[in-house]
């Protein structure tokens, strides 16, 4: 079968040729949409739920950002934040339960014992660890989804400032990115940064469910500062991890090696200048909010 890269360059030769229509073109690349989603995809999950076609997921967070950047802000306009402590406490433990159910099953699944971490394929046959694994990355993707909150949450309490670059790159691009996860490489080296990434969640929303409960808890939230460089020390690992790809062969693409080096590289940049603006004593301290 030829390369995507191949496809593209026949595809582009086509519309130099005046003797094809646009019409010719677009059924080749229709054509080779079908073979990408159905011929070159991991056929165990093709039939589950949300993974017949990228275009709900697409949706999903076009969606999420319209609420957020435009139909959220004119609703709250001119009304009061919304307190929202005791929804805040739930949804944030309920998040510190789902990261530690994920976190568990990331380990029986393979990281425990049987993956290798130096250069780790996926196995797409029907054994039951490996669908354990495919299963696992699945609700991966859920996980994405349901983060949404996390800046609903914002909008209805009126905490424009939580609302960052940062923020909004991160929840928008990780449902895209735990889709292809499913749909083409559901196992396999690439879920380790899964795996270190319900770590560092379980954590993190244990400190924003108990930020949430108001004030009189502020000074058991000291450590603060600490989670953020746990963040950075989770984007470090998986830039070493991945960058193993590069010279090693076991059977796992490459090119998403290089998409995790430069996915751990921008959000480890944009955590560090996170870090940068809120801690840094040469500037004006911030003060622990509740979440």
């Amino acid at each position: 079968m030829d390369t995507l890269w191949e496809e593209a360059e026949h595809i582009i030769n086509l519309t130099k040729n005046n003797n094809t229509d646009l019409a010719g073109i677009m059924k080749i690349v229709a054509d080779r949409y079908q073979t990408v989603l159905y011929k070159i995809s991991d056929p165990r999950t093709t039939d589950w739920p949300l993974m017949h076609s990228p275009v709900p997921t697409i949706m999903m967070v076009l969606g999420y950002l319209y609420v957020i950047l435009f139909l959220g802000p004119r609703m709250m306009e001119n009304r009061k934040p919304f307190k929202l402590r005791e929804v805040l406490v739930i949804y944030n433990g309920a998040q510190v339960l789902y990261s530690l159910f994920m976190l568990y099953e990331h380990l029986v699944s393979g990281w425990f014992w049987d993956y290798s971490y130096k250069c780790q394929p996926v196995d797409y046959s029907n054994n039951y660890k490996a669908l354990r694994m495919a299963n696992l990355c699945w609700w991966y993707y859920i996980s994405k989804l349901t983060e949404f909150a996390d800046t609903l949450f914002f909008v209805l309490r009126k905490k424009d400032s939580q609302v960052s670059f940062l923020h909004l790159y991160h929840h928008s691009l990780t449902p895209l990115e735990t889709w292809i996860l499913v749909k083409f490489i559901a196992g396999g080296h690439g879920t380790f940064s899964n795996l270190i990434n319900n770590m560092v969640h379980v954590v993190m929303y244990f400190y924003y469910m108990v930020a949430a409960m108001g004030p009189e808890y502020q000074k058991y939230l000291w450590w603060k500062k600490h989670l953020t460089t746990l963040q950075l020390l989770q984007f470090t690992l998986v830039f070493i991890h991945s960058a193993q790809l590069l010279w090693m062969e076991c059977g796992y693409p490459k090119f998403i090696g290089a998409l995790l080096l430069l996915h751990s590289t921008i959000f480890f940049a944009l955590f560090s200048h996170f870090y940068y603006q809120t801690y840094n004593k040469s500037l004006k301290p911030k003060h622990i909010k509740a979440e």
